[in-house]
C-alpha cells in the first residue's frame, strides 16, 4: 500500500467546510489502495469547534501531531472576539472597522506572511524529515489555506526526493478577502513571491474550479488538476420538512456576502402578499455578520427570522433537508468567480431548491444549472429572483416543492477521492 503525508491545518474536532475536504480523502484513499499519514496541529486555534466530527475520523487513518506556536493565541489576549472573527475570515466591514479591528488587519496582513501560521513551518520540516526518511514516505499533499503549510512542502521537496502536490482549497493573493489585509507594497510582493514559488516548484497542483485553474496557469507550467468539494452519503434521521415556508441559509454569513438583493425581494413580497407574509420564514444557520443581521432589521424581516447560530455538521445537514428552500450566497467580485462554497454540494444532494447568488460567470452557477439543483441570479436581478421566490412559494403551497437533480453522482467523496487517487498515482 502506497503511503501519502497529507498536512492539514483543519482537522477535527474544527468545525466548518475547510475541515470536510481531506477528512474525507482521508475516509476514502485506504480504498485505492493508499496509506493516509495525517499531521496536523496538536493545539490548533479553531474558530469553530465540531467535536461530533471526531467520530469520522476512519481507522485506518495514522494521525501525526505536533505543537504550533500561533499568534492568535496571544492577540486573543487583547480582543478575543476581533482575533476570532478575523481568524474565521470575517472581515468587518470598512468603513465601520474600529482602530483595534484595522491594527489586527494589518498585523495579519504584513506580519504574518502568509498566515499566522507561518511559525508552524520549520518545526515541521524538522520533524517530517526524520519521520518521511524513516517510514518511506514517498509522497506529500499540502493542503491550503493556511498557505503556510505549502511552505512546509516546499522545504520537504527541496530537501527531500519527495513527490509533493500543493492542494489549494481557496485561491492565494485573489481570495476574496487579500485585499482587506491593509497590504504593504513589501508584503503584497512577498505574498505573490511566495505564491509564484509554491506553484512552481510543486511537482502538481490541485484547485476545487476552472477558473482558479486557469489563474494559476498564468504562473505556472506545472500540472494542475481540478478537484472539487463534493457530498458523502450522509446517516442522518429524516424529519418532515418546514411547516413555514423556509429560506435557509447555512454556514458562514460575511459581511461582504450581505446579499441586500434578497433582503429588498423579500420585503416587497411580505409587503405585498399576505399569505407570503404569513407563511415565510428566513433560517440562518451557522456565524453571521453584524452586518448582515443590521441589513435584515433595517429591511423589516427580523420578525420573520430565526438565528440558530452555529450547530453541529449533523444538524447542519438535517436543517439542509427539511428547509423548503437553501439560500447560497457568494461576494460579488470578480475575484471570487472561482469560489465553489463546499455546502453547494450538500445542498445538492439535501432534494432542496437552491437560491444561489453571485458574481456573472461564477464557476458554481455552472454546476447548479446543470445539476438541475436551483436557479443563480447576479445581484442585479431582483425582479427575476422575485419571480423564481414567488413560483416556489406557489409549488411548496400545493406541498409540491421539489427539484429533480440530474448528474450529481461526480460529485461524490468516493469518486472525488478515485480522482485523487488516478492522479497521485499518474503524476
Amino acid at each position: 500500500m502506497k503511503k501519502v503525508l497529507i498536512i492539514t491545518y483543519y482537522w477535527p474536532p474544527a468545525g466548518g467546510p475547510g475541515v470536510q475536504r481531506w477528512l474525507k480523502f482521508v475516509k476514502y484513499l485506504p480504498d485505492f489502495d493508499i496509506q493516509p499519514i495525517v499531521y496536523v496541529p496538536e493545539n490548533p486555534t479553531y474558530p469553530i469547534v465540531d467535536e461530533g466530527l471526531l467520530e469520522e475520523i476512519p481507522e485506518k487513518a495514522i494521525i501525526l501531531k505536533r505543537k504550533i506556536t500561533e499568534p492568535y493565541q496571544l492577540a486573543s489576549v487583547f480582543s478575543k472576539k476581533n482575533t476570532k472573527g478575523i481568524s474565521s475570515g470575517i472581515i468587518p466591514n470598512r468603513k465601520k472597522q474600529t482602530f483595534l479591528q484595522k491594527a489586527l488587519l494589518w498585523v495579519r496582513g504584513n506580519i504574518f506572511i502568509p498566515d499566522a501560521r507561518f511559525l508552524w513551518v520549520d518545526p515541521s520540516v524538522k520533524f517530517l524529515k526524520k519521520y518521511i526518511r524513516e517510514n518511506g514516505i514517498d509522497t506529500i499533499i499540502t493542503s491550503g489555506p493556511p498557505h503556510s503549510l505549502h511552505l512546509i512542502g516546499l522545504k520537504l521537496k527541496e530537501e527531500l526526493s519527495v513527490q509533493w502536490f500543493a492542494d489549494f482549497r481557496d485561491p492565494w493573493t485573489t481570495i476574496g478577502y487579500h485585499s482587506a489585509l491593509k497590504l504593504s507594497s513589501y508584503a503584497e510582493k512577498r505574498h505573490r513571491y511566495l505564491e509564484k514559488k509554491v506553484l512552481t516548484s510543486a511537482d502538481a497542483v490541485i484547485v476545487t474550479s476552472k477558473t482558479t485553474k486557469e489563474e494559476f496557469q498564468a504562473i505556472t507550467s506545472k500540472p494542475i488538476e481540478v478537484i472539487t468539494n463534493g457530498y458523502d452519503i450522509e446517516k442522518v434521521e429524516k424529519h418532515p420538512l418546514d411547516e413555514k415556508f423556509t429560506l435557509a441559509h447555512i454556514g458562514s454569513f460575511l459581511s461582504d456576502r450581505n446579499p441586500k438583493i434578497v433582503w429588498e425581494s423579500l420585503q416587497e413580497l411580505i409587503s405585498e402578499n399576505k399569505q407570503f407574509a404569513g407563511s415565510f420564514q428566513l433560517k440562518l444557520i451557522g456565524k453571521v455578520s453584524q452586518e448582515v443581521l443590521d441589513s435584515i432589521t433595517a429591511h423589516h424581516l427580523e420578525a420573520h427570522c430565526v438565528n440558530l447560530g452555529y450547530v453541529s455538521h449533523k444538524e447542519a445537514i438535517e436543517h439542509q433537508r427539511k428547509s423548503q428552500v437553501l439560500l447560497l450566497v457568494e461576494i460579488d467580485s470578480a475575484e471570487t468567480k472561482s469560489i465553489i462554497p463546499g455546502k453547494v454540494f450538500e445542498y445538492m444532494v439535501s432534494e432542496r431548491p437552491i437560491i444561489a447568488i453571485g458574481p456573472k460567470d461564477s464557476d458554481f452557477a455552472e454546476i447548479i444549472t446543470a445539476t438541475n439543483t436551483g436557479a443563480f441570479f447576479t445581484y442585479t436581478d431582483k425582479e427575476k429572483l422575485k419571480e423564481v421566490l414567488l413560483s416556489y412559494f406557489e409549488s411548496y403551497l400545493k406541498k409540491d416543492l421539489k427539484v429533480y437533480a440530474v448528474g450529481l453522482q461526480q460529485y461524490s467523496r468516493k469518486n472525488l477521492t478515485a480522482k485523487l487517487a488516478g492522479f497521485i498515482a499518474h503524476s
